[in-house]
């Protein structure tokens, strides 16, 4: 399982990867159908890693900032960057994931490793 996960992190980069590319060369069209499939790669990827709460809370992170990220493209491209601030949430909501994990759960698995 850790194998294809991590495959498809691999792919879920390239995909990554062609999307900001076509955002920075104002390839609209690509651009916006390149968020799809990065978007639910990501999506796929923090399912896989529900299992593990510190993965699903980054995996979920991730969803976040892409989706945020979509966001900030589709708004530069189709609407003369007039819609920026709706990415604003999807930032927070990942921060908020991170924290989440960083302030609460990581401490205690700290703890409980500690006291083991």
């Amino acid at each position: 399982m850790l194998r294809s996960l991590r495959a498809n992190e691999n792919l879920h980069i390239v995909l990554w990867l062609l999307k900001d590319l076509c955002w920075l060369m104002g390839f609209k069209v690509m651009g916006a159908v390149m968020f799809v499939p990065t978007v639910l790669m990501a999506i796929w990827i923090a399912w896989r890693s529900r299992k593990d709460m510190g993965e699903l809370l980054h995996s979920a992170a991730v969803v976040c900032w892409i989706m945020a990220n979509g966001v900030w493209m589709m708004g530069e491209f189709f609407y003369a960057d007039t819609k920026r601030q709706y990415a604003v949430p999807f930032f927070i909501a990942g921060l908020f994931l991170i924290a989440c994990y960083y302030v609460v759960l990581r401490p205690k698995q700290l703890r409980a490793a500690s006291g083991a």
